[in-house]
């Protein structure tokens, strides 16, 4: 396992405090069996790590590996045609009811073998651990029926296996209401979602429970059933919520101390309250705002008001954010939803990780893992400023180099 000291560093260590993006100029930081074992100002280095291997990075910015908190990446097919029809002017809403959108995928999805679902999302894992991705949640939830929801959640578990980077799973059985079981979705429900799920959990293939609350998918009576399988089964939950309209989803994911509630477009006050006292994290996701071309943003000033930790990600899906990029969301988020570039950088480091339960990674912290991206940049701002530009350096994933 690895064990080396960095040296010459431009540390920003996203511990939050006095100083912004927790920055430390002429930093080192040590590393003992892919564990962070000291971060600090070299001045203050101890000489117990004098012993290490010692790593010059050149003045670069060292900032903890970026996390992608909510991704659809595995799927089959692709969405362009329907992409054509919304700038030809139907709505996300429009193309749902006539038998596109989640469905479409949903076809495709269940045709597409495992091998072939694995070589395709992992073209797309590929582009996000080239930006310094180390964690990355993936949701099921384009199978609709026990075999291709347990073998997309397969799929992802052997992302992880595949290729160095974390995978969290979720199960988002509660996407859409499959064609077979339209104007019956507390049919499909008890039938197939409830079900898939405790097979999902006896097989070892889920994390987490996600489910999407909207008038063109459940209703918070529907997802109050989904939740207390999950809570039964021990398993934490998060929520799509408040994406196309206001049906207090965030808040019922409050309720059961959600991890997160993610779009958000239409939130409430009353629901970043709720969300506050339960401290449940924001997830915005400005792929799918910029994509659907949405007029309604997300209440980023509120959230700010009552303390409520702000992630973002990438939304990777093949209908409302085809993005694999989540340094190109770094700069969405603060163009489209005027976000801070540090509330930007922490959305993907430090409040990713809290949207994911994680307690190991997200900031430079004696005992966090090593998992670290080194920089070509010589300010932090530069990750959010950047259109179409990487300038990473180097990505440290834990013990692996």
């Amino acid at each position: 396992m690895a064990s080396f000291l960095l040296t010459n560093a431009r540390l920003a260590s996203l511990e939050g405090g006095a100083s912004a993006y927790g920055l430390i100029d002429a930093g080192a930081l040590a590393v003992i069996d892919g564990s962070i074992a000291w971060c600090g100002a070299a001045q203050d280095l101890p000489d117990t790590f004098d012993a290490l291997e010692r790593k010059d990075v050149g003045g670069r910015l060292v900032t903890p590996a970026l996390i992608d908190c909510h991704t659809h990446v595995v799927f089959g097919g692709n969405r362009a045609r329907e992409f054509e029809m919304r700038l030809n002017g139907a709505t996300y809403e429009e193309v749902a009811r006539a038998g596109g959108g989640i469905v479409s995928t949903v076809t495709a999805t269940r045709a597409a073998s495992e091998d072939q679902l694995l070589r395709d999302a992992l073209k797309r894992v590929d582009a996000l651990i080239a930006e310094g991705v180390t964690t990355l949640e993936i949701k099921s939830g384009y199978g609709l029926d026990v075999e291709t929801e347990l073998r997309m959640l397969t799929v992802a578990r052997r992302i992880g296996q595949e290729r160095a980077v974390r995978v969290r799973t979720t199960f988002l059985g509660a996407h859409a209401v499959p064609a077979d079981y339209k104007g019956r979705e507390d049919g499909y429900l008890s039938e197939v979602c409830l079900p898939t799920l405790e097979k999902a959990h006896e097989l070892g293939l889920v994390d987490m429970v996600d489910g999407f609350c909207e008038g063109i998918a459940f209703s918070t009576e529907q997802i109050t059933r989904v939740f207390d399988k999950a809570i039964s089964l021990g398993l934490p939950v998060k929520l799509h919520a408040e994406q196309l309209s206001n049906l207090g989803g965030a808040a019922l994911a409050a309720g059961y101390q959600a991890l997160s509630a993610d779009h958000l477009e239409y939130l409430d006050e009353a629901g970043v309250i709720a969300m506050a006292k339960a401290g449940t994290v924001a997830v915005l996701l400005p792929g799918a705002f910029y994509t659907l071309r949405e007029k309604q943003m997300p209440p980023v000033e509120l959230l700010r008001k009552h303390g409520v930790p702000i992630a973002i990600a990438t939304d990777c899906n093949p209908g409302s954010s085809p993005m694999t990029s989540l340094l190109l969301t770094l700069n969405m988020s603060c163009t489209l939803f005027r976000m801070t570039p540090e509330e930007a950088l922490s959305g993907v480091t430090r409040e990713a990780a809290k949207a994911l339960g994680l307690k190991d990674c997200g900031v430079l912290r004696a005992g966090f893992k090593a998992d670290l991206a080194i920089w070509d940049v010589e300010h932090p701002a530069e990750l959010s400023y950047r259109i179409g530009f990487n300038p990473l350096h180097e990505r440290i994933f834990g013990e692996i180099l």
